[in-house]
């Protein structure tokens, strides 16, 4: 497994962020401090920070465990580019289910995660590519 590269870089810096940014975003009072939010709700949020934790170190073990050969290696790359893109994916298609919003009305309008979850997919897929070239 070769050290420090651009792909793994990308991936890691893609680990960081689905880790911690989901707690970032969600542990203030548009969410989990939410005194309108049932607490359902705030169960369903604390689920969804807690994925983004477990996807997190998920794609960290993908990106950087020990391989026997190349095609584990890319085997393993390709992992960690599915997984860390599965937080962000499943925060664009949140949109499609009945009676949901970007935001709530109190916090204003727009889709200000949209750019946000769609930068975070492409980043895995970006290092995905810089570390299947260096592997070809």
């Amino acid at each position: 497994m070769a050290g420090i590269t651009i792909g793994r870089s990308l991936l890691t810096l893609l680990t960081l962020s689905t880790s911690v940014s989901c707690y970032i975003a969600d542990w203030n009072e548009t969410h989990v401090k939410n005194p309108k939010w049932p607490p359902h709700a705030r169960f369903h949020n604390g689920q969804t920070m807690s994925m983004g934790l477990c996807l997190g170190a998920l794609t960290a073990y993908y990106t950087w465990r020990s391989t026997p050969d190349l095609a584990a290696e890319r085997d393993s790359i390709t992992s960690a580019a599915v997984i860390g893109t599965l937080y962000w994916v499943t925060g664009l298609s949140a949109i499609l289910y009945p009676g949901t919003k970007w935001t709530d009305p109190e916090f204003g309008t727009g889709a200000p995660q949209r750019p946000l979850f769609l930068i975070h997919a492409l980043v895995a897929w970006l290092g995905w590519w810089f570390e299947m070239r260096r592997l070809s």
